[in-house]
């Protein structure tokens, strides 16, 4: 199935929704939302461990909704919002 004017595959949008599945992820993504933050500040607002914490980022990470710093001692993760677009531009198909 070809989807005219999504130059993303359906398995992007897959890749999208799976991530926004988890109600923490979608936590973490809010957050994000008011600037960037290391895996401490991401965890302190849960009731889970730094580990757990970034596994939930490399979720985010590998769906493209979330991009980490390169500063070497905090590696600060970061929004990306056109993934979100994406899913957003696809889910407005169905808007009557």
């Amino acid at each position: 199935m070809e989807l005219i004017g999504y130059p993303k595959t359906p398995t992007d949008l897959d890749a999208v929704f799976a991530a926004l599945a988890d109600p923490t992820r979608r936590a973490i993504l809010s957050r994000l939302a008011s600037g960037p933050a290391s895996v401490n500040e991401l965890a302190a607002p849960f009731d889970i461990s730094q580990p757990a914490i970034s596994k939930h980022l490399k979720v985010l990470e590998r769906a493209g909704l979330v991009g980490r710093g390169v500063d070497e001692q905090r590696r600060p993760a970061s929004l990306k919002a056109e993934k979100l677009a994406d899913a957003v531009d696809w889910l407005t198909e169905f808007r009557g």
